[in-house]
């Protein structure tokens, strides 16, 4: 049986205002090639670099929430490498002197080590046209500020890999530093992979072109297998850098691996070495937020939801943030022992199965919310107390969606008042039994069906604004 041995390397670009060395837009967004780019960006002669301010503050701010050591001196080095996107024929990067080093995360109790997280520039983009003999390059790119995180050979599967990736791209997100959006090349994952017999590490194998939590988990697993035939044969692992085919579900080999010889690195020479002081690191310290792990036990402790709920509420952090508005109303009424584990039970569950249901668009603020969080709880509570059924909820929550209005004004406007009144309710259930003569006699020879059906009768009689529990007790008394 061989273990895998596993380290990552994740690429995050930030999102800075202005590329790493230069004034121009940083713009995921733009989808004209070439026009965000300037003599710094593009490697015109003469053009130096100014290192962005930003950039620097966010990856420490990453750093600090990951628990790494963060050095006071710091430098850039060049590193040489010949690639037609890379118009200076060198990046600029951080070798032996990165801004964090020897931190961790814990992902479900197991503590993954953070070897270093530099900062260096991003390369630009190749454009390859199906069916042409040439490639177009976009500039755009090509400077955008790129955070490199490196964790130590920690990971033993691809699922501890995936969960290590979806933590962190979390994490960024809630810092607000990256989009880390997968799909549009704003967070990029590598892995390094080795098998072996022992606790002697086998020969390390590179995978690129990782595009998703998917293709992380499943490149890693289809590579164990990979290695595990070849060593059981008695053959060799070749060290390389292999590629992920998603189509096919396979990697395959693009090129022998590097060695960080291979890149010549050098220090910048345009480029002053940085000293970060302790003030400064103590501000950024200071603006970092309540980070997901800790809103899952902050959650779990004090609102006793359910682990599928709350992790909804972690990974869809806005969300969260409005349940926790909504519920906070409920300090000022005057609840018994129990009852606020209860309102935010029943607030989260409207929320995740019925409100997220009605968004025409996905908000990117609280005061994006179709529903204000005022109106939202005086509708649970509507509920809570009995005073609406669960159907006419539905449709007073469609329509609070629709127009953004209270629900007691719409139930006043529609007359979805709840009927509670058991003379009201008898009365019904008479004329009922009366037009339904077959389904009372069904009913009173045995068959359970009759009697669903007669409560289904005088819900619809009551458009259904009586509770069915209140129903079925009258009919069965009637009966």
């Amino acid at each position: 049986m061989f273990k895998a041995t596993i380290g990552l390397e994740i690429h995050a670009e930030l999102n800075t205002k202005s590329k790493m060395f230069c004034s121009c837009r940083n713009d995921p967004e733009e989808k004209e090639p070439n026009v965000n780019i300037c003599p710094v960006c593009t490697a015109q002669p003469g053009a130096l670099p100014v290192a962005n301010k930003e950039a620097v503050k966010k990856v420490v701010k990453a750093g600090l929430a990951l628990n790494c050591r963060i050095a006071e001196f710091s430098k850039f080095d060049r590193k040489n490498y010949f690639y037609p996107d890379l118009p200076k024929g060198y990046q600029i990067s951080q070798y032996d002197a990165p801004f964090c080093e020897n931190g961790f995360l814990e992902i479900e109790d197991k503590k993954i080590r953070i070897r270093r997280i530099h900062l260096e520039e991003d390369a630009g983009k190749l454009i390859h046209t199906e069916g042409k003999n040439y490639s177009l390059v976009d500039f755009n790119r090509a400077g955008v500020p790129l955070m490199e995180l490196v964790t130590e050979p920690d990971i033993n599967s691809g699922e501890e890999a995936r969960r290590f990736a979806q933590e962190l791209q979390l994490i960024l997100r809630y810092l607000e530093i990256s989009n880390a959006d997968m799909e549009k090349g704003q967070l990029r994952v590598e892995v390094n992979i080795s098998l072996s017999r022992d606790e002697n590490l086998g020969t390390k194998v590179e995978i690129k072109n990782l595009n998703s939590f998917r293709s992380v988990e499943k490149a890693i697993d289809y590579e164990i297998k990979r290695q595990s035939s070849l060593l059981e044969k008695g053959e060799k692992v070749v060290q390389e850098t292999r590629g992920w085919n998603d189509k096919r579900g396979i990697t395959v080999s693009q090129r022998l691996k590097e060695e960080s010889q291979d890149y010549r690195y050098f220090p910048e020479p345009d480029l002053p070495t940085l000293r970060l002081s302790s003030d400064f690191i103590g501000r950024i310290k200071d603006e970092i937020i309540e980070l997901p792990q800790n809103r899952r036990k902050r959650m779990s402790q004090r609102y006793d939801l359910d682990g599928k709920i709350i992790e909804v509420f972690v990974v869809n952090k806005l969300l969260g943030d409005y349940f926790e508005e909504v519920v906070s109303n409920f300090q000022n009424e005057n609840l018994k022992d129990g009852d606020f584990l209860k309102l935010s039970r029943l607030t989260a569950n409207y929320i995740v199965t019925d409100l997220r249901g009605l968004f025409r668009a996905t908000p990117s603020k609280i005061g994006d919310f179709p529903v204000a969080s005022s109106n939202f709880s005086d509708f649970i509570m509507l509920i809570y107390k009995n005073e609406i059924s669960s159907k006419i909820a539905k449709a007073v929550l469609r329509e609070m969606v629709e127009t953004g209005k209270g629900p007691l004004t719409i139930i006043k406007e529609k007359d979805l008042r709840q009927i509670t009144n058991e003379g009201e309710i008898e009365k019904i259930v008479e004329k009922v039994i009366k037009e339904n003569e077959k389904a009372v006699s069904d009913y009173k020879s045995g068959k359970e069906s009759a009697f669903q059906f007669l409560i289904g009768q005088v819900m619809r009689e009551t458009k259904g604004k009586a509770k069915p529990e209140l129903i079925s007790k009258i009919l069965k008394n009637t009966l």
